[in-house]
Formats: structure tokens, C-alpha cells, sequence
């Protein structure tokens, strides 16, 4: 029932109208909007246990919500019909040009805020090197996702492989579906975040025998969470400190994170840069 619930909302997001208001400072209920890079089910399954840590620890009932896909969560974010929002890099610095907002914190492992992207291919394609992808069918994710089409498009641009000229590409939505289509042999190649592939592959969803990784990207920084900027500045605190102060191993397991670390807007020019190089134009989403 509380899953149905959640999917409800992102109806109900995508159709209340209006903006935040100074009523919204402090609200009863906190939604919290979770990125749509995975099948909604499973995000929502896999962060039961951080929305029970937040309830208890913000004293507040917590309403997670998955919407339909990276824009109306940018959107929700704009509007104010959303508190807290856990975005990608990419999809952060395009909310961020359209809303106020401010990211707080990032997922931390062995002491580092960063994660990379990973070029897939096919076992029975022919290819071996990124260069080989040339003529073929690549997939990607949501046009708003840093791992799963800003990162791994540069990586081919690098290798010298344009988009419409040298392959041509496809959006299929989440990271997961995107793995499946290379497996499938929809697509031959694609392009997504490492962790989400070795993810599915540790799960038995994706076979090594079937899909291999072409190459890893460069570190970049990890996915942040945001919340509203015109949240009261009490409210803000307790929130920042619920991520930086949580030690629970289990909990933290799900992430597989040692903990939550500080980021800020700046991290994320490195991100707005690679947008630069793609003609990706950062308020359009």
C-alpha cells in the first residue's frame, strides 16, 4: 500500500500547480523526491530504511516519491512541490538553473564523494574499444543523466564518435534499462553508471558472459542531495546534520557508503564544463 502511495504522488506532483510559499518553511510532511534511474518499485524498496532514519530522527512523517522521469522531478523541485530531491549531477546543475535550491550532501566511500560512469557493450557485437562502436546502435538513459548520457557521450566525442554521425543514439530511461538493452542486443553498446551496472550484475540481472565494460570514465562528483533553499534555516540544519551524522552500518550498507560527506554548487562545475563541450544547454530539461 505505502508503494501505491508513493507512485500515486508522482501523479499528484505532476498536477498541483503553484509555487512554493513562506507557509511551506517548516512543513508537517517532508517529500522526499528519489531519481528516477532505476524501476520506481525497486528505488522506492531500496530506500525504506533512509526514510524511517529520517522520520524518526527529523520527527516528521517522510513521503517518498519517484517521478516519471528526471524532468518533472526537476520541475516538482521548481515548484516547490517537493522538500528534499536526490538528483545526479547533471540533472542537479539543470534544476539548479531553474530553481533555488542547494545541494548539502553526497554518498562517501573510502573517503571519497566521487563515482564513474561505464561504456557497455555487448559480448557478440565485434566490439572491443570504444572505436568499434562506430555504425552501431548505443543507449542511453534519460537525457538529463550525468552517468548514463553526459559522461559516456564525451567519452565517445573523445574517441572521436559523434552522436547522429558516427552512431546513433537512444533514450530509454533508467540506467537498468539500458544495461538490459545492450544485453538484449537492442543496442549494442551503452552507457551508464558504474555502480548501478556492477549493482546489476552482482544481482544476477546482468551476465558477465553477455554484456562486458568498454571503458571507465574519470572520477566525478557523486549524485548530491538538495532541498529547498526557502526552507526555514532550523529545519535545514536538522536535515543536514540527519545525513552527516548517520552511522548506521546497515543503513549505510544499502548505499554501500562509509557515510554522507559536505558538497557544495561549486563541485558541480565540472559537470556544468562537459556540458559546455556537448552544447548541452543547462535551463532546457
Amino acid at each position: 500500500m505505502n508503494l501505491v502511495k508513493s507512485l500515486l504522488a508522482v501523479v499528484a506532483l505532476c498536477l498541483t500547480a503553484g509555487t512554493a510559499s513562506a507557509a511551506d518553511a517548516d512543513p508537517s510532511q517532508l517529500k522526499v523526491a528519489l531519481l528516477p534511474d532505476e524501476n520506481p518499485a525497486t528505488v522506492i524498496k531500496n530506500n525504506q530504511g533512509l526514510k524511517t532514519y529520517l522520520e524518526k530522527t527529523l520527527g516528521r512523517p517522510v513521503e517518498l516519491v519517484v517521478t516519471t522521469d528526471y524532468s518533472s522531478m526537476i520541475e516538482a523541485m521548481r515548484f516547490g512541490r517537493i522538500d528534499i530531491g536526490y538528483f545526479g549531477p547533471l540533472s542537479y546543475a539543470m534544476a539548479k538553473s531553474k530553481a533555488d535550491i542547494e545541494p548539502f550532501a553526497a554518498i562517501q566511500k573510502n573517503g571519497k564523494a566521487t563515482y564513474e560512469a561505464v561504456v557497455i557493450a555487448n559480448t557478440a557485437s565485434g566490439i572491443d574499444k570504444l572505436e568499434d562502436i562506430k555504425g552501431k546502435e548505443v543507449a542511453y538513459g534519460d537525457k538529463a543523466s550525468t552517468s548514463s548520457h553526459l559522461i559516456p557521450k564525451s567519452m565517445l566525442l573523445k574517441s572521436g564518435l559523434t552522436a547522429g554521425t558516427d552512431y546513433q543514439e537512444h533514450f530509454v530511461g533508467a540506467h537498468d534499462a539500458v544495461a538490459m538493452a545492450v544485453q538484449n542486443g537492442h543496442a549494442q553498446a551503452g552507457g551508464l553508471s558504474r555502480p548501478i551496472f556492477e549493482s546489476l550484475v552482482e544481482r544476477g540481472i546482468i551476465s558477465p558472459d553477455k554484456v562486458k565494460v568498454l571503458a571507465v570514465s574519470q572520477a566525478f562528483p557523486e549524485y548530491p542531495w538538495t532541498m529547498r533553499s526557502n526552507l526555514s534555516p532550523a529545519l535545514k540544519e536538522k536535515i543536514r546534520n540527519a545525513f552527516y551524522d548517520l552511522k548506521d552500518a546497515e543503513l549505510l550498507k544499502q548505499f554501500k557508503a562509509d557515510g554522507f560527506a559536505s558538497v557544495t554548487d561549486a563541485d558541480y562545475d565540472v559537470v556544468r564544463d562537459l556540458a559546455k563541450i556537448l552544447n548541452l544547454d543547462l535551463s532546457k530539461s
